[in-house]
């Protein structure tokens, strides 16, 4: 009977031995494979400097949070008639238009366009509106 149980012991140390080595080298292959896949699957957004000086709010929080200041922005617009407002759409297109194509848009590379390919999200909002600076009169 003791032989019995050393024999389990030893067969029990050996799996759970065979479990931790294999749990280790996945999580080594999966930490050295993943930055590789990561850099190859979708390449990072391409941002040119902006026109303005300083953006309206920190770039981390626009970034996160500005459809919802557009959104915002605009039921101010529709609904209250203020056209006035640091969120609107086109100041966010007059500082961000790209120096070559003049457009937030136009080009895989412009500013808009850009992050929404990288975020794999469709841009509705130049259905309607200008995609590039009103240049007035």
């Amino acid at each position: 009977m003791p032989g019995m149980f050393t024999v389990r012991r030893v067969v029990s140390c050996s799996l759970c031995c065979l479990a931790l080595l294999v749990a280790a080298s996945t999580a080594v292959w999966a930490q050295t494979a993943a930055p590789v896949a990561a850099s190859t699957r979708v390449p990072q957004p391409v941002i040119e400097a902006a026109r303005g000086g300083k953006c309206v709010e920190d770039p981390a929080l626009m970034r996160r949070n500005h459809m919802e200041l557009l959104k915002h922005q605009r039921d101010e617009t529709v609904h209250g008639g203020i056209r006035t407002g640091k969120y609107s759409l086109k100041a966010c297109i007059a500082c961000h238009a790209s120096q070559t194509t003049g457009s937030v848009t136009a080009k895989d590379t412009n500013f808009c366009q850009s992050c929404h390919n990288y975020a794999a999200v469709k841009i509705d909002c130049f259905g309607c509106h200008a995609n590039k600076p009103q240049v007035k009169p």
